[in-house]
């Protein structure tokens, strides 16, 4: 039996629960059709939205450009930077801060020596600072695409096999540079912890620009923070303001040091090198290298200059053992390469980063190399 309410003014009417509700909390409601156009909607957005960036937001590199120091996890940008220049380079100089030019200005590099000597401009510098074997191969093969059918000069800093830890190794967990360009899955890195559900998300930030996108809008314009975190530490501020669509150039004189290493104070040093049997950057190194190659790449190696003046002497045998073993392998695999000698003591910073006079030298010799005459200058 159903229920009489009796309202104030005398009628009888039907309790709230025999009301027909048709549309219910929601004001607007989308029918399938709508729901179809609304995702065809988005999903444009979501594959467009990057592409048109790149015809909103200012990029003219200069002359001797490199990746910004505070840009250097921008991988989005990377990529830009690698479409940018393969029609206008022939050579890209790949590799860690010792490429990209830790201690000197960007027209002191060594892709900007090597472009001296060619006397013109043949040689882009894509190095990245902090970049390891390991993070240099996912760079390559997610943000890289780009370098394909060109030269290559790739960089081999034996600093990354000079400890366990520096070869990521060590069971404990630590934070080492790059983390999300490792692989996230297999082969298992031993000291990366990351929760699964983050390795899920950079996966697949790694296929689709538009994560990578707006990534590169969180570092460029928030301080690397999302958008919510933003407006909390800058409550009166506007958000788009923030976005001035246009990248910083890549000058970073904070970083330049004058001083050598033993003007620094550094101490000669025993380096704990790993066997390159077991080593992970070596490793993945190589992968990096059959990348490359697979890509129509002429692959050109440079290993070091390493600073082996810091070395005691125990390290010193050791370094010598596995850049034999190292050597053996480029010439297995018939792969071109210089591994030159050390620099005098004076020209390194430290361990393994020289001077722009350093910089100089070592391009000089580059040019003066069969092989890097045969591989890298014969085609031009």
């Amino acid at each position: 039996m159903s229920a009489i309410v009796e309202s104030a003014n005398g009628r009888d009417v039907q309790p709230p629960d025999k009301y027909e509700v048709p549309f219910g909390s929601n004001s607007i409601r989308l029918s399938g059709w709508e729901w179809v156009i609304a995702a065809i909607v988005c999903l444009a957005l979501f594959f467009a939205l990057p592409k048109l960036w790149t015809r909103t937001e200012k990029f003219e590199p200069e002359p001797d450009y490199r990746l910004p120091y505070q840009l250097s996890s921008d991988y989005w940008l990377y990529n830009r930077y690698c479409c940018w220049a393969g029609p206008r380079y022939d050579t890209f100089v790949v590799g860690d801060s010792v490429v990209w030019g830790h201690y000197v200005p960007q027209d002191h590099t060594l892709s900007h020596y090597l472009n001296q000597n060619a006397g013109r401009n043949q040689f882009a510098n894509m190095g990245i600072d902090g970049i390891h074997p390991a993070a240099m191969t996912g760079l390559l093969k997610y943000y890289g695409r780009a370098i394909s059918g060109k030269n290559v000069i790739l960089h081999l800093n034996p600093l990354w096999m000079s400890s366990p830890k520096h070869d990521l190794q060590t069971d404990k967990e630590f934070r080492f540079n790059h983390p999300t360009l490792v692989p996230q899955f297999i082969p298992k890195i031993p000291c990366y912890k990351d929760p699964y559900s983050r390795r899920i998300f950079i996966a697949a930030e790694r296929y689709a620009a538009f994560f990578s996108w707006t990534s590169h809008l969180k570092i460029l314009y928030f301080e690397g923070m999302d958008l919510p975190a933003w407006t909390l530490e800058h409550p009166c501020e506007n958000p788009l303001r923030a976005i001035s669509l246009e990248p910083p150039a890549s000058t970073d004189d904070s970083l330049n040091e004058r001083a050598s290493w033993t003007q620094r104070g550094m101490a000669q040093q025993d380096f704990a090198w790993v066997e390159l049997e077991t080593s992970l950057q070596w490793r993945f190194f190589r992968q990096a290298v059959e990348l490359l190659r697979d890509r129509g790449n002429t692959v050109f190696v440079l290993v070091g200059p390493f600073n082996e003046h810091i070395f005691k002497q125990e390290s010193r045998n050791s370094y010598q053992t596995m850049k034999e073993g190292i050597e053996a392998w480029f010439r297995q695999n018939r792969i071109a390469y210089y591994m030159p000698e050390a620099l005098p003591s004076q020209l390194y910073h430290d361990a393994s980063h020289p001077s722009a006079e350093g910089y100089a030298m070592l391009a000089k010799q580059l040019f003066e190399n069969p092989p890097f005459q045969s591989a890298i200058l014969k085609q031009h």
